[in-house]
């Protein structure tokens, strides 16, 4: 099928300041584009205007991203709850996930899982390797794993 990488993860937020607080200022993330965007209608979304911000952790034509998204469209869901139907959390590879809790705490943001260590095998690997892995929620509910490979 000639699948590369995930292209990105849309998250739509409720206030774009707390939400880059989050990923910008906490865990470091880069801003690559922080635009009002217009987008005509299409399949059954009506024309709307958003705020998108598009954050990288690193830069390549094949490297994943995160956009936020603010829209004026009065729309306001609640987050997946974990183990919801549909996409109800999602994790990313970290240097260091204890790191990225002290951060956590120290911003004060949700923290569900604090950094704990498994076995590989939860991953849908060969067993023996230990994961580490840490649970954070972002302001506006949505959940994110953080998971180190710890050697």
């Amino acid at each position: 099928m000639g699948f590369r990488n995930i292209s990105h993860v849309a998250i739509g937020v409720s206030d774009m300041d707390k939400a880059l607080g989050f990923w910008r200022d906490m865990l470091g993330m880069v801003v690559s584009k922080d635009d009002t965007e217009v987008f005509e209608g299409f399949g059954d979304l009506p024309p709307h205007t958003r705020r998108g911000v598009y954050l990288r952790w690193s830069e390549g034509d094949d490297e994943a991203f995160i956009v936020l998204d603010h829209h004026d469209r009065g729309v306001d869901p609640s987050p997946r709850e974990f183990f919801g139907m549909g996409i109800h959390h999602f994790g990313f590879w970290v240097d260091d996930a204890r790191a990225i809790h002290e951060r956590a705490v120290a911003h004060g943001a949700p923290v569900v899982v604090p950094p704990g260590d498994s076995d590989s095998l939860l991953f849908g690997e060969a067993p023996g390797r230990t994961m580490r892995t840490c649970i954070l929620k972002d302001p506006d509910g949505n959940i994110i794993q953080f998971d180190q490979r710890v050697t």
